[in-house]
């Protein structure tokens, strides 16, 4: 990467602004410049589009986003020890970088979008990654504001995002994601790609809005999938007791002896569209 944008090696930007990756914040810095440029590809063209990006730490992702022509990154950084460094990247490239000092979560990322597509590409701190999602998925309008998510988690959670029905890692994710995306698992990423590295392998997540998802009221569909995987080794009829049990299953004309992991995700949007 130094070669490509003229900006130092990202061990030496690290080293010179002291910044050691915190666990308090999910912090594991991304060192390989060559996985950073193939997550930066991974989610298209980005010549036109705007991108979104959550926890740049020292730049790594940040860089290979701008070198690959993407007309602008909106970066959200919680550590103010990173914005030095940030600061550097944006006087390299001039008017293409905007970084927001704030807490990702907290963020209203629709009211930052400008005019044209938006992507949101991202290492996700570990320790807010999975309610960032849902947030991004559950927004008061769809479509959604942005064109696409590529997004970097742990394996264990990125196997949940992209789970069906009678899978062992199914659960309420898997059926937020497979009702309002189409979402595939993009390549791996080992924990020595990191500094410092993670005890555990990380993926990288691919994910595109549905145009057209199964009509259902979000907050009965959350209703019913935390009930439903909420125990999930028991029947239906047990673990939707709170919800109307047997009555409700019956309504949706679903097998009250079936169990949480064995129901596609239009039968959950059955049940909660029965409630």
């Amino acid at each position: 990467m130094a070669a490509l944008d003229g900006l130092p090696p990202l061990r030496d930007v690290i080293q010179r602004h002291g910044l050691d990756a915190r666990k308090a914040l999910g912090q594991n810095f991304l060192l390989d410049l060559n996985l950073t440029q193939k997550i930066a590809r991974t989610a298209g063209a980005l010549e036109e589009a705007t991108i979104f990006e959550v926890g740049p730490g020292p730049g790594g992702l940040t860089r290979a986003i701008l070198a690959l022509g993407a007309r602008k990154v909106i970066a959200v950084e919680r550590d103010t020890r990173c914005l030095p460094a940030l600061a550097e990247i944006a006087d390299h490239y001039p008017g293409r970088l905007k970084v927001i000092e704030g807490d990702a979560l907290k963020t209203d990322f629709e009211a930052l979008a400008p005019d044209g597509p938006i992507k949101i590409i991202a290492n996700l701190p570990y320790n807010v990654g999975t309610q960032l999602l849902v947030n991004w998925l559950l927004p008061k309008a769809w479509p959604p504001f942005w064109q696409s998510l590529t997004l970097m988690f742990q394996k264990e959670v990125g196997e949940r995002i992209v789970a069906c029905e009678d899978d062992d890692h199914y659960g309420r994710l898997g059926v937020l994601c497979g009702w309002r995306t189409q979402a595939r698992m993009a390549f791996d990423v080992p924990p020595q790609a990191f500094t410092p590295p993670p005890k555990v392998t990380s993926t990288v997540v691919h994910l595109t809005p549905r145009e057209n998802p199964i009509p259902c009221a979000v907050g009965n569909l959350e209703k019913v999938t935390q009930a439903a995987f909420g125990q999930r080794r028991k029947m239906l009829r047990q673990s939707l007791k709170p919800l109307g049990g047997e009555r409700l299953l019956v309504k949706a004309g679903i097998d009250p002896a079936r169990r949480a992991e064995t129901l596609s995700v239009e039968e959950f949007c059955l049940l909660a569209n029965s409630l």
